[in-house]
């Protein structure tokens, strides 16, 4: 479901929000709601994993840009609706997903990371916090959280056993080089005796275990991994 048609759903919900508890007390459950955005894998996976040509016809910072600026625009319009508080997260980096892993496979017969996807997901955190910035600016009562999801990914990815993982390479669940392939639950496909082991359940999801870590430095974490605001301050506002 793309951004878009999330959007429009909640439009449609808030209509009926609004005529099931009236106005009044539904312009303050959406100014005390906090709005959970995670988006933007796809946007930068797809183009490698697909036979899109879209990178061909936008460079790198122009395509990151068309990105931010959809989530901005979706946040703006959650604002009008009476949104103010929005939960964020950076992207990891994208090169090091099984799914980015084994088509470098592919490509060069090599195992490592697939840095031009990688590339594009730093040019997209560092745009993401200043569009964020700039919002607050222009909207009276916003606030905002934003997760540093690549450095606490990348911390993971570097020294697996610090966080109580063993594999941080190969999927837990699919079919391929580092089943790799979302085949998980189809015909074909091989499960790990572990899922608490690994870091990714498939190609590009992370396990329960991986987002728990993810959702506790989220909720409570430094201003060195989530700032300005962790979640819950941002709930306390």
């Amino acid at each position: 479901m793309d951004l878009k048609t999330q959007l429009s759903n909640f439009k449609n919900m808030e209509k009926q929000l609004r005529q099931k508890l009236g106005a009044s007390e539904v312009k303050t459950l959406l100014s005390t709601a906090v709005y959970m955005f995670s988006i933007g894998t796809n946007d930068y996976l797809v183009p490698f994993t697909s036979n899109s040509t879209v990178l061909q016809s936008y460079s790198k910072k122009e395509y990151v840009k068309m990105v931010i600026g959809n989530i901005t625009t979706v946040i703006q319009e959650i604002y009008k609706i009476g949104g103010r508080k929005f939960g964020l997260s950076k992207l990891l980096p994208l090169g090091c997903p099984p799914i980015s892993r084994a088509l470098e496979i592919v490509r060069t017969g090599g195992s490592g990371c697939m840095e031009e996807v990688t590339v594009l997901a730093k040019l997209h955190n560092r745009a993401l916090p200043k569009a964020l910035k700039e919002l607050k600016s222009q909207l009276k009562g916003y606030t905002y959280s934003i997760f540093d999801a690549y450095t606490a990914g990348t911390a993971i990815f570097n020294n697996p056993s610090k966080y109580g993982f063993e594999e941080v390479k190969m999927a837990c669940c699919g079919s391929g080089p580092l089943r790799a392939s979302i085949t998980c639950g189809q015909k074909v496909y091989q499960l790990c005796d572990n899922v608490s082991e690994y870091f990714f359940f498939d190609g590009i999801h992370p396990t329960e275990k991986a987002n728990y870590q993810f959702a506790k430095l989220m909720w409570d974490g430094s201003p060195k991994i989530v700032k300005p605001y962790n979640l819950k301050t941002l709930f306390e506002k």
